[in-house]
């Protein structure tokens, strides 16, 4: 493919989020246009500034558009050890929800969110597998466990089955208080 400038790569990106519909790494997103993973986190930057709906999640960027079959969510306030979150993250999926994001309260930062997008038993290995190849930690690591986690599901119904899964392992902060 021969190499894009400015504006051009910036609207060839933008369309090949939407048209995609899901996540797509930096690095593919360089190899398209010819350029660096560098240059493909400035132009990411540059479209978020003019309000373009991008994020960066575990599994790439991702254009929000309107999500259909996510209809209704949920904040649950969640406390377990890291080696615990492959099964929390596997819990929620299949009772049917997305994950969207976690959060810590930090004492320093205050409010810390972080997009998680995790939808199936296949992202949630995926995001594993990065935490654990990228030697990062998970955010609960700097709270004791503690964190929140947003999810996303077509009805209330599955965000209660993710709720109870939770609770039956113990995960969700109302079953630690005395």
């Amino acid at each position: 493919m021969q190499k894009l400038f400015g504006e051009q790569r910036r609207e060839f990106l933008l369309n090949k989020l939407i048209d995609e519909g899901a996540p797509i790494t930096g690095t593919a997103l360089a190899a398209m246009a010819n350029v660096s993973r560098q240059v493909i986190v400035s132009d990411m930057t540059l479209m978020k500034a003019r309000n373009e709906p991008i994020i960066s999640t575990s599994q790439g960027y991702l254009y929000l558009k309107e999500r259909k079959e996510a209809h209704v969510s949920r904040q649950i306030a969640c406390v377990h050890t890291a080696e615990d979150t492959e099964n929390e993250l596997k819990l929620l999926v299949s009772a049917g929800a997305t994950v969207k994001d976690v959060t810590i309260e930090h004492p320093v930062y205050g409010e810390l969110t972080a997009n998680v997008f995790v939808s199936t038993e296949s992202e949630a290995d995926d995001f594993i597998r990065k935490i654990h190849s990228s030697n990062a930690g998970y955010l609960l690591e700097l709270t004791d466990g503690f964190h929140l986690h947003t999810l996303t599901a077509p009805n209330e119904a599955i965000l209660d089955r993710a709720v109870e899964a939770m609770r039956e392992h113990g995960y969700l902060i109302e079953d630690h208080e005395s």
